[in-house]
């Protein structure tokens, strides 16, 4: 196989996919991710999944803060003379002028059954919007973002207990599974793309932390869709006397009460629909993360606590 491939993509949901292209000897000439940036802890230099991975694979590895007015990097481009450009996550959208640099275009592999959530988050969304069904999206990238063609849509059930890990995982898997056979047929040109239904597009707006706050005046079930969507980061969290505890874990429960009420020892806490949530793992602020039962030994947190008013 003759074709270059150029890999764009930064966190772990691109990692597998990369895996999948090097393993089966499609020859990626380079690949780009973020820059490197600050770790929490010391404020050391920390490098994207990506680029760990590319340098196990022994990849070219680039790291521009910007490809926009980048000359360096056009030209860089165009010199190499690529096929293809496969897009996941990268995290940068890539200028018009890059778009004709490969001989069959960029591809995105998408997290979403487009045009449904376009944007920056979908698959944080379709849990907190408590989708029934996501997928994957192959789709040539073209000037406005999520917009362009799609040539395979690829469907997955999200079940209850899923959070943005496991579905990232499992959505990360299928595009790897089938990736392949979608390159072989547009190195071949025996692929169709079909434009997209813009009016029926939702997009998927990047998360705030703002929006993990809840409120427990809000059903149950929307409850848990923000609790699954922002683990593990930036989290669901509540705060009481001052202190901001983040729910890592919950199940549905059945208990109808004041919202915000702790109805028992375990803290299972009322909502707003009649129904309430079983918290399974909790972490109070600037401690470990804590199974329910040690969480409650040696918290202040009781039976009939409101925490609405704390």
């Amino acid at each position: 196989m003759k074709n270059k491939i150029v890999f764009m993509g930064t966190p772990i949901f691109s990692v597998p996919i990369l895996k999948s292209l090097y393993q089966n000897g499609y020859p990626v000439s380079v690949v780009y991710t973020q820059p490197p940036n600050k770790s929490q802890r010391g404020q050391k230099l920390k490098n994207s999944p990506i680029h760990n991975i590319s340098e196990i694979l022994n990849l070219e590895v680039r790291t521009p803060l910007n490809l926009k007015n980048n000359e360096n990097e056009y030209n860089f481009l165009k010199n190499l003379k690529a096929d293809l450009a496969i897009v996941v996550a990268y995290g940068q959208i890539i200028p018009e002028e890059f778009l004709n640099l490969t001989k069959y275009g960029f591809i995105n592999i998408h997290a979403s059954l487009l045009p449904k959530w376009r944007g920056a988050a979908p698959i944080q969304r379709s849990i907190m919007n408590l989708d029934k069904e996501t997928g994957i999206s192959f789709m040539k990238i073209v000037k406005k973002l999520d917009e362009g063609p799609v040539c395979k849509k690829l469907n997955i059930k999200i079940s209850e207990k899923d959070n943005y890990e496991t579905l990232s995982d499992k959505l990360s898997s299928l595009a790897s599974e089938n990736m392949l056979d979608i390159i072989d047929d547009i190195f071949e040109e025996k692929v169709l793309f079909e434009e997209q239904n813009h009016e029926k597009a939702t997009y998927a707006k990047k998360i705030l932390k703002s929006e993990g706050e809840i409120k427990w005046n809000e059903n149950a079930e929307n409850i848990l869709g923000k609790i699954n969507g922002l683990y593990p980061s930036p989290g669901a969290w509540f705060v009481y006397k001052g202190e901001r505890y983040k729910i890592l874990n919950a199940e549905l429960g059945f208990i109808s009460d004041q919202a915000g009420k702790v109805v028992d020892n375990n803290l299972e806490i009322a909502c707003g629909n009649n129904k309430s949530i079983k918290v399974i793992k909790i972490q109070r602020q600037g401690k470990n993360i804590q199974n329910i039962g040690e969480f409650m030994l040696g918290s202040s947190i009781k039976k009939d606590t409101k925490l609405n008013n704390a």
